[in-house]
C-alpha cells in the first residue's frame, strides 16, 4: 500500500478530538445556561 494514499491518522485523530471537544463544550454551556435559566 502506498503511504501517499494513506490518510494521515494523526491528523484525523486531531480533527476528531477537536470536534468532540467542541461538542462537549457546547453541551456544557447549554447545561449551564439551562441551570441558570431554570427557576
Amino acid at each position: 500500500m502506498s503511504p501517499v494514499l494513506e490518510p494521515n491518522p494523526q491528523n484525523g485523530r486531531k480533527k476528531l478530538g477537536l470536534v468532540l471537544g467542541a461538542f462537549l463544550a457546547v453541551t456544557v454551556i447549554i447545561s449551564v445556561i439551562a441551570t441558570i435559566a431554570s427557576p
